[in-house]
């Protein structure tokens, strides 16, 4: 089995300066890629002194678009996600990836409550945890993080299917989820980072909230439209019952509800055979 460790980098020379000299110590890491997402600093240069490989973009795409990159590069049977923050140790790398050879898919180094950067960063990761397992019906224990050990083969299947962006990693699980391929969790902790986050909290806010919708429709669009059409159906049952016990009629407004509720059940419907489409061609 040949391992390859993805790193994606923006401005993250501190973060780089102190994970590449404990990484490159591990044995039976075949190659250690970083990805270069357009920085301005010396990223590049560090990589270069550590003697890894580095894969530039000539401008930022993104953080998923990085990770794409070097998906594609690596020449591993497994591949290792890192950050380049300095958040992650090359410590649980052989952690992570004998936790793999117990025959799963993917395996995802999961943070405690202590290893979050803040408050409302735990309880969001919280909630997108619940949410996810609520849809997929399995304990998902971090469903944002970016450490994780996966098949490379079963992992390129989805490649289509990942953002440029930060959500990569709840893409990707739920992708694998979908697929039924094995997803186990290995406890971690993660330092403070180095250098400042590329997160927006208003920006990124606004994008994770949609990012939950994604996760749902992505894994079983149904089970996120069919609650939707169940609770426009009922305000519109009650507004029925309501006006019906006031003035004995039946309004315009009780019949846009129903039909409401009734296209989307059918929106809900129809993406849900359009997802089983896309995961079968996969």
């Amino acid at each position: 089995m040949t391992v390859s460790v993805v790193i994606p980098a923006k401005n993250e020379q501190q973060g780089l300066a102190q994970l590449l000299p404990d990484l490159i110590k591990i044995e039976n890491l075949d190659e250690i890629i970083v990805v270069d997402d357009g920085s301005e600093d010396e990223t590049k240069k560090i990589c270069q002194e550590y003697g890894v490989t580095v894969i530039s973009h000539p401008y930022s795409i993104g953080n998923g678009a990085a990770i794409k990159t070097g998906a594609r590069k690596a020449k591993g049977d497994v591949i290792v996600f890192m950050d380049a923050d300095g958040q992650h140790s090359a410590r649980d790398v052989p952690r992570l990836i004998e936790e793999y050879k117990k025959g799963y898919c993917m395996v995802v180094g999961a943070r405690s409550r202590k290893s979050q950067a803040s408050i409302g960063r735990w309880f969001a990761n919280t909630f997108y945890n619940l949410f996810a397992s609520w849809i997929t019906g399995r304990k998902v224990r971090d469903l944002t993080s970016g450490f994780r050990v996966v098949n490379a083969q079963k992992f390129r299947e989805f490649l289509s299917l990942l953002p440029n962006g930060f959500s990569y990693p709840t893409t990707s699980t739920m992708a694998f989820f979908r697929a039924g391929y094995s997803v186990a969790y290995v406890p971690i902790e993660v330092a403070k980072r180095e250098g400042n986050s590329h997160l927006r909290i208003w920006k990124d806010g606004v994008r994770f909230l949609l990012i939950i919708f994604k996760v749902g429709t992505l894994y079983s669009p149904l089970k996120v439209f069919l609650p939707m059409s169940l609770a426009v159906f009922s305000t519109g049952l009650g507004y029925y019952i309501f006006t019906y016990l006031v003035s004995g009629r039946f309004t315009n407004m009780s019949a846009l509800l129903f039909t409401t509720s009734l296209l989307i059940f059918m929106m809900g419907l129809i993406s849900e055979q359009i997802t089983s489409l896309i995961y079968s061609q996969k």
